[in-house]
C-alpha cells in the first residue's frame, strides 16, 4: 500500500502574526470560496480535539486570528488526513537577522484532493493558486504533489520513508517544522516555487532568473512586489518519466536554487539516516 497524497500550497512568510493576519484570512477566503463552504467541517482546539467548523467555530477561530499575538490554526475534514485542510502557525515574532538565511518564521498551508486537481485541470488549479499566494508576503512557497498523511503515524512514516525516493515529485511537508529553520531560504523546486526577497532579488530578478531556465516547459512570471513564481511544466509531476528520468525542470531549478537551499529536513521530518536523508534532499541534483 502506498502513502496517501494530495495538492499542497505552502509558503514561508518572514513576519509576526499580527504583520501577516489579514493576508492569511484572505487567502484562506479565497481558497474556501474555490473548495467550497462546506469542504472544511472542523477545527482543532486547544486541546488538538477537533470541534464542528459551524457559524460559532468560524467566530473562534477568527478571534483567535485578530484578537491574539500569535496563532496555531488548524482546519479541515475532520481529521489531519483529509483531503481538503488549512493549517497555518502564526509566530509571535520571527527571528530578524536571519543569519545565513536562515530563521524561525510564520508558515501557512493549503491542501487539496488530488481529485480536485483531476476536475478542474492543472491550469484552472494553477490560477487558484496563485490567487492564494498573491496577498502573502512570502519569501518562498512550494506548490505540487506531496504525501498528505500525518507523520505522526508510525505506519503512514513508514511508508513515506520506503516512497520519498522513489517518487522524487511527491514532497513531504512538517511545515511547522520547517517553519523553525528556514528563515529566507527556500526549499528546492516543485511543479510551482514561489521566490520573493531576498531569494529573488539575489538571483537578479524575475527577468535573468529566465534567463537562466531552458527547460522548454518552464515558465517564469512576475508577481507583483518582487515576486516571481517558477511553473515546472502542465501539470504536477510525480517522478520519472517513461525513460525513467527525472524531469529536466526540477533538476535545472534545483541547481539554481542550490546556494539558497535549506537542508537538514531529511533526518529532522523523515528521521533518515544521513545517508539517506542526503539522497532524498538532493534527489534532484545528484
Amino acid at each position: 500500500m502506498s502513502a496517501p497524497t494530495g495538492l499542497h500550497a505552502s509558503f514561508y512568510l518572514p513576519h509576526a502574526h499580527t504583520s501577516v493576519t489579514t493576508a492569511v484570512l484572505h487567502s484562506l477566503d479565497v481558497y474556501q470560496r474555490a473548495v467550497g463552504p462546506y469542504v472544511l467541517t472542523s477545527y482543532a482546539d486547544e486541546e488538538g480535539e477537533w470541534q464542528p467548523l459551524d457559524s460559532q467555530g468560524w467566530e473562534k477561530v477568527h478571534q483567535g486570528m485578530t484578537d491574539a499575538p500569535w496563532a496555531n490554526v488548524h482546519l479541515s475534514g475532520g481529521s489531519l488526513e483529509a483531503p481538503f485542510r488549512f493549517d497555518y502557525l502564526g509566530r509571535e515574532r520571527v527571528d530578524s537577522s536571519f543569519v545565513n538565511g536562515l530563521g524561525e518564521v510564520s508558515a501557512v498551508s493549503f491542501w487539496f484532493s488530488t481529485k480536485y486537481l483531476e476536475q478542474h485541470g492543472p491550469q484552472q488549479v494553477r490560477d487558484l493558486l496563485l490567487a492564494i499566494a498573491e496577498p502573502l508576503p512570502f519569501a518562498s512557497g512550494n506548490a505540487g504533489l506531496a504525501f498528505s498523511g500525518s507523520l505522526d503515524v508510525a505506519a503512514i512514516l513508514r511508508q513515506v520513508r520506503r516512497d520519498c525516493l522513489r517518487c522524487p515529485g511527491l514532497d513531504v511537508l512538517r511545515p511547522g517544522m520547517t517553519s523553525l529553520r528556514i528563515g529566507t531560504r527556500v526549499r528546492g523546486p516543485s511543479w510551482l516555487t514561489f521566490l520573493g526577497a531576498p531569494v529573488l532579488n539575489q538571483l537578479g530578478g524575475a527577468a535573468s532568473l529566465r534567463s537562466r531556465l531552458h527547460a522548454p516547459r518552464t515558465t517564469v512570471q512576475p508577481m507583483e512586489g518582487e515576486r516571481a513564481v517558477v511553473t515546472l511544466g502542465p501539470g504536477p509531476d510525480a517522478g520519472e518519466d517513461e525513460r525513467g528520468e527525472q524531469p529536466s525542470g526540477y533538476r535545472e531549478l534545483a541547481r539554481i536554487l542550490e546556494p539558497w537551499t535549506m537542508w537538514g529536513e531529511g533526518e529532522s521530518i523523515l528521521g533518515l539516516d544521513p545517508e539517506a536523508a542526503r539522497r532524498w534532499e538532493r534527489r534532484f541534483l545528484d
